[in-house]
């Protein structure tokens, strides 16, 4: 479990969930800064506008320009001494030099777009972080050790050992990884494999951390070393992985630190040059000036930023959030499609799919009536089922739950059970094979100890899943993956249903993520699409992620780039598509921004560039790039994608 974090400049190591954002973020010295610029901008342009006294307007520029800059410097100061030069570093130098000349709105603004890009970037850091710690609260801080001597104490969870007996009862989080060696219980562990029914746990079982004890108390054998445990791995391979995604760059500024040498080394020869020739002082440090107007990269700024942010608000419009530029362009790298199956490419939620009668009885009715008291994911299915089909259900007393077995009680005087296959005791029944080969869950109601009925529960797909499977097959040209924790059957038969070709059942966490990763070694551009705890790793690895948001884990959501607010599975072809059109949008801003660029710093070095007209053909650049952005934000271009 890592512990040396590097948490965001001016934040203390986050905890918690990423509930309550105002205040942390508001800690961020990048965010108040930022802030701080964007207001001292505002008020600037406004006291210009109405012809306030220039020194007034001028100093609040200024201030914007030491509010929003001096981390950039700082920045770039800090890379020059690595013999390295920040962009930022030119943004900064470049607005200086726009004020020297009197367009000091021009390097306001450049100010302005780099802190509020910078600070979002430490906002999605940052939350990242407190995710991940956040995590680590599914383990329990305690755990009830049982003694040589029968005796029970409890004791910090981060002191267990392999080898130690543990107590965990109905109710409890598992503090450890380990084995079942008494008890049974159903344990929900779908933060760990995504599974959405509770699993039957017996003698010989093996167990996680941070799972939930439901029905049965058990007595647990630690076989791992708490920083060692699933859960552990899941927080590991979650901070590895997303450290690494944060190291990559837009397109654009892989190519700004070789543009940014070339405009300096230009600057600079434009005044020494002239001066060691005898040229006027004035007039050589205005040409040099003018150069570094028309060269710096406004324009290729907005011609990258504008189709982006416009396309990240228009996909919000229609419920999917995509949470910045960078994550924006991953989208539209992507080659690939993985899906999760529970809670992604279905409900989570089982349903009953067949009822199965045995003898003359009513099998749905009777059912319930055990179920009527029960908790379990199950007996709540065959109620609401039950309910449903407006079926009247018997009273029903002595209830009793047997965990990791099923139910009990007293129905219309017959001792009436519903049992998992596992733990019934009778004679085969080909009707529990029959459901379970479709990949459903099959339940044995008995009555008086004779079977009486079979009832399947499946787990439902979501409406239009299989439309956008094929959606996806036809933008990405394969077919998507399906990585799940559930097992093969299932997983094959849903698979088969919706049309995907290549299924991986059975998978922990970190198998997942290690399937995402060696995809990504290939060279192919991975999307992870899930909602769980238990699929935080492998999106953290993936080229890009998106959370199914109205059900998604906190982790997940902070995690991933993209987050759904509903449940239209349409939305990922979507995104994907709108992405490539933003993509090609910035492809042809940065045609038009790098023609007049050139075309701009030409006529300044072998003619006579007067300063307004350069000045002039830099913001209308800056202007047409923008504009030409801006068409994302028409309502037309979402639908108009499919």
């Amino acid at each position: 479990m890592p512990t040396d974090w590097h948490p965001v400049q001016g934040v203390d190591a986050p905890s918690g969930g990423p509930r309550g954002l105002g205040s942390w973020v508001w800690s961020l010295d990048s965010v108040r800064w930022a802030a701080a610029a964007v207001v001292l901008m505002l008020c600037g342009v406004v006291t210009h506008l109405a012809d306030a006294p220039a020194p007034l307007w001028w100093t609040l520029y200024l201030s914007c320009y030491a509010a929003g800059g001096w981390q950039s410097a700082a920045s770039g100061v800090q890379a020059l001494r690595h013999r390295s030069l920040d962009v930022d570093l030119l943004m900064i130098v470049a607005a200086i030099g726009a004020a020297s000349i009197g367009q000091v709105f021009d390097g306001a603004l450049l100010i302005v777009i780099f802190a509020t890009s910078g600070a979002l970037e430490d906002v999605a850091t940052a939350r990242t972080e407190r995710s991940v710690r956040g995590l680590l609260d599914l383990a329990p801080a305690d755990a009830t050790v049982l003694a040589a001597d029968g005796t029970e104490r409890v004791v910090g969870a981060d002191s267990l050992r392999p080898g130690d007996q543990i107590i965990v009862r109905p109710g409890e989080r598992i503090s450890a990884d380990g084995t079942v060696t008494d008890g049974s219980s159903d344990v929900d562990q779908s933060s760990i494999t995504g599974e959405p029914l509770p699993v039957a746990k017996q003698t010989g079982d093996e167990v996680f951390a941070g799972t939930l004890n439901t029905t049965g108390a058990l007595r647990i054998t630690v076989t791992r070393d708490p920083s060692s445990t699933v859960m552990a791995r899941i927080v590991a391979a979650v901070a590895e992985a997303s450290a690494t995604k944060a190291a990559r760059q837009l397109f654009i500024e892989k190519v700004e630190q070789r543009y940014s040498m070339v405009v300096v080394a230009a600057t600079v020869a434009l005044l020494v040059v002239p001066l060691v020739s005898g040229a006027d002082l004035r007039s050589t440090l205005l040409r040099a000036m003018t150069f570094m107007i028309v060269a710096s990269p406004c324009a290729v700024v907005l011609a990258t930023m504008p189709p982006l942010l416009c396309a990240i608000a228009t996909a919000s419009r229609h419920g999917v959030l995509v949470k910045s530029a960078v994550a924006m362009e991953r989208l539209a790298d992507v080659g690939v499609v993985v899906l999760d199956k529970t809670g992604t490419l279905t409900t989570g939620t089982p349903r009953v799919v067949r009822v199965v009668a045995l003898r003359d009885i009513d099998v749905l009715a009777t059912a319930a009536a055990a179920e009527q008291f029960s908790e379990h994911p199950i007996g709540r299915a065959i109620v609401a089922e039950a309910a449903a089909r407006a079926v009247v259900v018997p009273a029903a007393r002595d209830f009793t739950a047997h965990g990791g077995r099923g139910v009990a009680a007293l129905v219309e005087g017959s001792r009436v059970e519903v049992l998992s296959p596992a733990a019934y005791r009778g004679p085969a029944l080909p009707a529990v094979a029959e459901i379970e080969v479709t990949g459903a869950t099959a339940v044995v109601l008995t009555a008086d100890g004779q079977a009486a009925g079979v009832i399947g529960l499946q787990d439902q797909v979501r409406p239009g899943a299989a439309a956008a499977v094929q959606k996806l097959r036809a933008l990405t040209g394969c077919s998507p993956v399906l990585l799940t924790g559930d097992n093969h059957t299932a997983a094959t038969q849903l698979a088969g249903e919706l049309g995907i070709d290549d299924v991986r059942a059975g998978l922990l966490p970190e198998d997942k993520a290690g399937a995402v990763r060696e995809w990504e070694a290939g060279g192919r551009r991975v999307l992870m699409v899930g909602d769980g705890v238990n699929d935080a790793p492998a999106m953290a690895s993936a080229h890009a992620s998106m959370a199914m948001g109205r059900c998604g884990a906190d982790l997940t959501v902070d995690t991933a780039d993209v987050v759904t607010v509903g449940d239209d599975l349409s939305a990922i072809a979507a995104v994907i598509a709108l992405a490539r059109r933003a993509r090609r949008l910035v492809k042809a801003n940065l045609a038009i921004a790098a023609t007049v660029i050139t075309v701009l710093v030409a006529w300044d070095l072998f003619g006579h560039l007067p300063l307004p007209l350069g000045v002039a053909g830099h913001e209308g650049s800056t202007i047409l790039v923008a504009l030409n952005g801006l068409r994302l934000l028409s309502n037309r271009a979402w639908p108009s994608l499919f």
